[in-house]
């Protein structure tokens, strides 16, 4: 049997090439970037980070950080390369971009058993085992393959929704006078700059927001956003102190000059390594350029922004997984061709490695004739393969991984804090078993 065929160097395809190779079996890797861009990225390399720069928490015993201590413990590179680009965020774990792209990219090219083949692919052959890894912005031609794969016609309509992306303004352009530091609840280090509002601030900010112009307002007014990622306008118009209560809450952000909390607060993450841009945290959005530099430099602090990015919106396509794949990512009518990624269904970067780095470990069995072993139920992985494969399919939405995705206890503990690590040790001993398993199965027979 040939090289597993992977399409797409994003986070998915690029952890996924990974483990192939740390299992003795030769990949080859297609990106059509920079040959052919798209919407959102800005460089060649790969696992470009585009609406965030953050993993999400990273504080013991919550469910963004068991996933991730599952692809720890299953030897990640993305979670290594991570680590290593690593930027203050408080609790969470945020990397710099492009120094986190740049070294993915260094090691999977230097690798010997990958292939990296630049060009687009517009063609599945069933007869190869392939990773299919091509994002939320794959393109139109293999969009229509996917169709064809999937048994639906060209007229069918594809799954999709609008995702968004955060603006980003320049460090020396902030007014260090209006804000403060802190971590919400004082957890972590007091790594985010804090602007804060006073009610009749917030008032002006909300009013000037839900009057100012979305890009392209006409053929737009029907979006299908993901609840989890709404512009904040979208968020806006639900009613007045929605934000206050959603990006721009208060709680556990105390101003240490008035030793009060504020009506309302904007929270900034650092960027990069260099601490030279600053991320507007939950701060995504669909307006004008210049409609955004007209609100946002209403933000106490912000008034001189400058903006090395604005909000944009993009299509996120994926596939209706309950319907066309098993608990291992394979299609249930074509068992060589894995779905990773957002496009199987996902939504959130650490979701996508570790979709990907389960579909490397299946493809490499599959390749070599060891067993494919789903991972337990029990654990972040078994749990984010559960809802993919069960999921209602006439509702279906891409999910992050949290504690509803995990089955309950049997035993009812009204504790959450000591739920979730009972929750997590039982989560993470079902993995261990999984890995002693899955070392038995692909040993030399």
């Amino acid at each position: 049997m040939g090289p597993v065929r992977i399409i797409g160097a994003g986070l998915a395809g690029s952890e996924a090439a990974w483990q192939c190779a740390r299992r003795g079996v030769s990949v080859e890797l297609f990106e059509m970037r920079p040959v052919r861009s798209t919407p959102a990225h800005q460089t060649g390399d790969f696992a470009e980070l585009v609406c965030s720069n953050s993993l999400k928490s990273d504080t013991p015993n919550t469910a963004p950080w068991l996933l991730k201590e599952e692809m720890r413990r299953t030897a990640s590179l993305l979670m290594e390369v991570a680590q290593e680009c690593s930027v203050p965020a408080g609790h969470a774990l945020a990397v710099d971009r492009a120094t986190f792209s740049a070294k993915v990219t260094k090691a999977i090219s230097r690798e010997p058993l990958i292939t990296v083949r630049r060009e687009e692919v517009s063609q599945i052959q069933e007869h190869e085992v392939t990773i299919i890894a091509t994002g939320p912005l794959t393109s139109d031609a293999m969009s229509q393959e996917i169709v064809r794969l999937c048994g639906s016609s060209a007229e069918t309509p594809r799954l999709y929704f609008y995702d968004s992306i955060s603006p980003i303004v320049e460090a020396d352009s902030i007014d260090m006078s209006k804000v403060y530091l802190a971590a919400r609840y004082d957890k972590g280090s007091a790594d985010y700059i804090n602007c804060p509002m006073s009610k009749e601030e917030y008032d002006r900010f909300y009013d000037a927001l839900v009057a100012a112009q979305s890009v392209e307002e006409r053929d737009w007014e029907k979006l299908n956003y993901f609840e989890g990622c709404l512009p904040i306008e979208e968020i806006a118009r639900r009613g007045r102190d929605t934000l206050r209560f959603g990006p721009m809450k208060p709680v556990g952000l105390k101003d240490p000059r008035t030793g009060r909390m504020p009506y309302a607060v904007v929270q900034l993450r650092q960027e990069n390594l260099r601490a030279d841009s600053y991320n507007l945290v939950g701060f995504q959005n669909h307006l004008r350029f210049g409609e955004q530099a007209r609100v946002l430099r209403l933000i106490p602090g912000l008034e001189n922004a400058r903006f090395l990015r604005y909000g944009q919106i993009h299509r996120n396509t994926y596939i209706n997984a309950p319907t066309l794949l098993s608990e291992t990512l394979q299609m249930k009518d074509h068992r060589r061709i894995f779905f990773a990624g957002q496009i199987c269904g996902v939504e959130g970067y650490v979701e996508s490695i570790a979709t990907g780095l389960m579909a490397g470990i299946h493809a490499a069995a599959l390749v070599t004739g060891a067993e494919l072993v789903a991972p337990p139920r029990a654990t972040a992985f078994g749990s984010l393969m559960h809802y993919l494969t069960h999921a209602d399919a006439k509702k279906f939405q891409p999910a992050n991984i949290t504690f509803d995705l995990l089955p309950p206890l049997e035993q009812k503990i009204r504790d959450r804090q000591e739920r979730h690590r009972k929750q997590c040790d039982l989560a993470l001993r079902e993995f261990e078993g999984w890995m002693e398993k899955l070392a038995a199965v692909s040993a030399p027979k």
